[in-house]
């Protein structure tokens, strides 16, 4: 570290457009729309726009949830928003989500559609109106979503502070990523800790809660997900984490919500529009390849 310049900030900040990293394209200063797009509209009340990023996943995992529990109201048609494309600027997706970040959701059957934006936002707007996967009772539903709102305020250190210096920075710096891992390592010890004691985040009962941080931190402990760093951050001595990633990973409504809106990886897990229940027997990118 002793070989590399010291920055000196300027006295006011530029955009340079091409600050390198893997999102540069499509990282900016400014809000608002790029360029007019409007959005599909399925047959079903809810409409998502998103990806199955970490955030997306959240989603589709409580609608899939909620099918399973047998709340039919929560049919819903699942779009993608590819951000590396810039798909988040267009004026449709923009009216939905002035943050123009996935996942964002309509509900029309409301008197008039009611949008809802941020995932943790979402979850819960579903939550209240299918009365499933929070408690009713007041102490029980503050610890669910004082772990939910655990996770928004925890992810980005995740994702947007390690995350980014390991996997999508366009070199490796030391001093950042040391610092972001020690956070997640700090993170990962509150969860294990918790779960030490508790089958599930909010206590006995599977939650909204264990929807939100499950995409993030259970699957950062994967050895082939999240940036490839499981090995890295020594995810295996986080024993209590693991049983609870595995149990919530068993799930058939995870392992259907986790393939909704995903684009990479093998291709009978990259469902990546979800319309329909039979989709996934039918519509898996494997069979929409070989049908071709």
């Amino acid at each position: 570290m002793a070989d590399t310049p010291e920055y000196v900030p300027p006295k006011v900040w530029t955009w340079e457009r091409e600050n390198g990293g893997r999102f540069a394209n499509i990282n900016r200063p400014v809000s608002g729309a790029t360029h007019e797009k409007t959005l599909p509209r399925g047959e079903h009340n809810l409409q998502l726009y998103s990806l199955g990023t970490p955030n997306g996943v959240k989603v589709t995992i409580m609608l899939e949830e909620l099918l399973a529990a047998g709340h039919s109201g929560a049919e819903y048609d699942a779009w993608i928003i590819n951000i590396r494309e810039g798909d988040q600027f267009g004026s449709g997706f923009v009216a939905i989500n002035p943050n123009s970040k996935i996942p964002a959701l309509v509900d029309y059957s409301t008197p008039a559609p009611t949008r809802v934006f941020e995932s943790g936002s979402i979850l819960l707007y579903l939550a209240d109106k299918f009365g499933a996967f929070v408690p009713e009772d007041p102490s029980e539903r503050a610890e669910c979503l004082s772990w939910l709102f655990w996770q928004m305020g925890s992810a980005p250190y995740l994702g947007g502070g390690f995350g980014h210096f390991y996997a999508y920075a366009p070199y490796k710096m030391e001093y950042p990523i040391d610092r972001f891992a020690m956070e997640v390592k700090r993170q990962l010890d509150v969860l294990d800790k918790r779960l030490a004691e508790n089958r599930y985040l909010a206590g006995d009962v599977y939650t909204i809660a264990d929807m939100a941080v499950w995409p993030w931190y259970g699957v950062l402990t994967m050895a082939d997900s999240l940036y490839g760093a499981a090995e890295f951050l020594d995810s295996q001595s986080y024993k209590n984490v693991l049983r609870w990633r595995d149990e919530i990973a068993a799930r058939d409504a995870v392992k259907r919500g986790r393939i909704v809106n995903k684009t990479s990886g093998p291709l009978d897990q990259q469902l990546r529009e979800r319309h329909d229940a039979s989709d996934f027997e039918l519509r898996t990118q494997d069979k929409l390849e070989a049908a071709e």
